[in-house]
């Protein structure tokens, strides 16, 4: 994770600091890492994945304003592109709400529906309950078509989507877009085939190694996997 921020890097070596006799705080440790250029420097591009002007169906944002107080409540989904030097390539991601876990997730050499539905498809295999979900993403033609919907209905999945096309109401999965292409995709693959198996890795060590800020320095799988067993031992949900 040689990108991954030093809150997060002060957190996991606080341990070895201490035991080594090393007294550097937090802000010590930013200090340093300046004094060595070593900071991470923020990478600015965009490409627009979106394309909210069709004539399908659209639904309503249910996912404004909400609180999400456990796993596979509600799932946000998103598609953003990568590159190897075999040309431009898009990656569908499935990911939940609370937990911030990626549940699914799928990379295609195009953005046709049947390959966008992949990674809905894994994250319904990576469920741990068969709960009420819902599922938010913008007014992409991929989301919003016969193929997607079809396969948000034969699992029970309430569809959710953005007002227009503002990417703050789809913020957390260009969050964990962003996390993945800023710390973990840092560099070119040769081929299409090398790139899936740097995916894969880099979701799995986002999932079980790297701590979340917001997780209280969690790991998602860690909060996935204690959350959800712990709501499955209520008695309301039993019954």
């Amino acid at each position: 994770m040689p990108r991954l921020g030093t809150r997060k890097l002060y957190y996991l070596l606080s341990g070895e600091f201490d035991a080594m006799g090393v007294k550097i705080g937090r802000d010590g440790l930013f200090s340093y890492l300046r004094q060595e250029r070593l900071l991470i420097k923020p990478r600015k591009n965009y490409t627009k994945t979106t394309n909210s002007k069709h004539w399908l169906r659209k639904y309503p944002n249910l996912y404004q304003d909400k609180v999400f107080t456990k796993p596979e409540h509600c799932f946000v989904s998103d598609i953003t592109y990568v590159k190897s030097a075999e040309g431009t390539h898009y990656l569908s991601l499935v990911t939940d709400a609370f937990s911030r876990k990626i549940m699914g997730h799928h990379l295609s050499k195009d953005m046709s529906s049947e390959n966008v539905v992949k990674a809905l498809q894994k994250a319904v295999s990576n469920r741990m309950s068969d709960q009420n979900t819902i599922h938010h993403s913008d007014r992409g033609l991929q989301y919003c078509s016969g193929v997607y919907q079809t396969e948000l209905k034969k699992n029970k999945i309430t569809p959710s989507m953005t007002e227009g096309y503002d990417c703050y109401q789809n913020a957390m999965a260009e969050r964990v877009n962003g996390i993945l292409k800023e710390e973990f995709l840092l560099y070119r693959c040769n081929t299409f085939e090398e790139l899936s198996q740097l995916i894969d890795e880099s979701v799995m060590t986002y999932n079980h190694e790297r701590p979340h800020l917001s997780l209280g320095y969690q790991t998602p799988e860690c909060v996935h996997q204690k959350t959800t067993e712990e709501y499955l031992q209520w008695p309301s949900f039993k019954h």
